[in-house]
């Protein structure tokens, strides 16, 4: 039986509470400890689900472990971006010494895999119990199969998503398809193969999209729980990261043929952050009180008025004016005057994060700690639409390519058709999806597979060249103190030298 890494093993132990007026998102998952009384009804099955997600959202969370992987070792940031750790983020310095008992510095946060480890056994184990809750159990016994598929491929998909993410992170990474019965029994697992880790993304999502509806249940679930878009949106993703553009093409499809996502008008853009928008096609839910009082995206790429608490410049520093002119060269674009703020300045801000709630710290009414109301938007329509684009330009169907690229370019400023080359439309293409997507996760990603397709290294600055980029530099290093706990693990390649 392939078991947890040691290291990945420990799960947050919480008792479920059923009587607590939560949202969904707000569960806490389960531990081993409680398996044996649990898994009797549809209720505490839903439970679990949401457990999954919450543990989806640390990970995606802890460390700003979505925008340091996605966005900060991009053009999209200068290099001499501010914080602790994440200059050398930003940098590709990803062997920055970090003393063991700093578990609180980004860096060591950033080179562990356990939060993505934790959704797999989560998921693991729902996948193995869920399909024993007796039918008379569920809210609707008559459909209790449906019911019972629609838990049991949102499993399939969390560990899918969770599998290709790591995918992109580090490569190859353990493989783990049961939960433990036992932590005592666990055993140490070596690192399967970058292609092995892609397969089982694929392989995954592939069971959800057969066992997940269109819609969900619950039109409050929209975009933060997963159903048939969702996973064919991820499952273009795979194909994308793999270069298989002619099945990416067919999932993207999929997607945008569904008629179940539109695009937001442009005069609303800034609700796409505010969540579950009819563009949104998956979102990690940050919308709890609890997250976003300290540190978030919000709180380090804005100042006021859009951080009240800021009267300085932002803590982070994206792309000087300069560079967001070469990036959007015409100020008319609708994201520059809608999704940008200070555009002329030396610090210009990108304010897709701007949902802002202040809790206040007297009665006076005086603005206290800053919540960051703002979802995490993972896929969404033009994501798909551009990758779509991508993948006919990869395989050579440039005439539906520039269709859909012109689509996009087209809803943000009129009459923008492009009208360069051929050759040239795939590094278009990824460029329109920097200037759509800024700051959503991508751009470090797009900028991989650029690299692969067209030996094009556009990582900004002298963050990667093109023999480093080759050499695998692109992967994630571990941290050692993984190394050190798991005999059977070895270094990134690129970083087993450096570390």
């Amino acid at each position: 039986m392939k078991k947890l890494v040691n290291l990945a093993l420990f799960i947050i132990i919480a008792t479920l509470s059923f009587t607590s007026c939560k949202k969904f998102l707000d569960k806490e998952p389960l531990s081993a400890a409680t398996d044996e009384n649990f898994w009797k009804n549809e209720k505490e099955a839903n439970s679990a689900i949401a457990g999954d997600y919450a543990l989806l959202r640390q990970a995606l969370t802890d460390g700003y472990a979505f925008f340091s992987y996605g966005d900060y070792p991009s053009d999209e940031f200068r290099t001499t971006i501010g914080g602790e750790d994440l200059p050398q983020v930003s940098n590709i310095l990803w062997n920055l010494p970090v003393p063991p008992s700093s578990t609180y510095r980004s860096m060591y946060k950033l080179r562990r895999y356990d939060n993505f480890y934790r959704v797999i056994d989560q998921a693991n184990r729902c996948i193995r119990f869920i399909p024993g809750i007796p039918s008379t159990e569920f809210s609707s016994p008559d459909v209790a199969d449906d019911a019972r598929n629609a838990l049991i491929g949102e499993a399939y998909f969390l560990r899918a998503f969770s599998y290709f993410y790591m995918g992109r992170v580090w490569g190859g990474v353990p493989i783990v398809e049961e939960s433990d019965k036992d932590l005592s029994e666990a055993t140490n697992l070596a690192r399967a193969t970058a292609e092995e880790v892609m397969n089982q993304a694929r392989t995954d999502v592939k069971k959800a999209i057969e066992m997940l509806s269109w819609t969900n249940t619950n039109s409050s679930d929209k975009a933060v729980r997963a159903n048939k878009g969702t996973a064919f949106a991820l499952l273009a993703h795979v194909e994308a990261w793999t270069g298989n553009y002619t099945e990416c093409a067919a999932a993207a499809t999929e997607v945008i043929n569904s008629g179940q996502y539109q695009y937001v008008p442009m005069s609303n853009y800034l609700s796409i952050w505010k969540g579950q928008s009819q563009e949104g096609i998956f979102e990690i839910s940050a919308n709890s009180t609890t997250e976003g009082s300290r540190q978030s995206i919000a709180t380090f790429t804005l100042k006021a008025p859009y951080l009240a608490t800021n009267r300085g410049n932002q803590v982070l520093t994206p792309l000087d004016a300069f560079g967001l002119k070469a990036k959007f060269p015409d100020s008319a674009d609708l994201r520059i005057q809608q999704a940008f703020a200070f555009y002329n300045s030396t610090d210009p801000n990108c304010i897709k994060y701007s949902n802002i709630l202040y809790l206040t710290t007297d009665g006076n009414g005086n603005e206290g700690n800053p919540i960051a109301q703002n979802n995490i938007v993972v896929f969404r329509l033009s994501d798909i639409v551009l990758l779509k684009a991508e993948a006919l330009a990869a395989t050579g169907i440039n005439g539906e390519a520039r269709t859909l690229l012109n689509e996009i370019r087209n809803k943000a400023l009129p009459g923008n058709d492009y009208t360069g080359t051929d050759d040239g439309l795939f590094e278009e293409i990824i460029r329109e999806r920097s200037r759509e997507l800024f700051l959503e996760g991508h751009r470090f990603y797009d900028l991989v597979r650029l690299a692969r397709k067209k030996g094009i290294y556009s990582f900004g600055g002298t963050r990667m060249n093109s023999s480093e980029f080759e050499a695998g530099k692109y992967y994630w290093p571990l941290d050692p103190t993984l190394l050190t706990l798991n005999p059977k693990l070895k270094q990134t390649d690129y970083w087993k030298d450096k570390m």
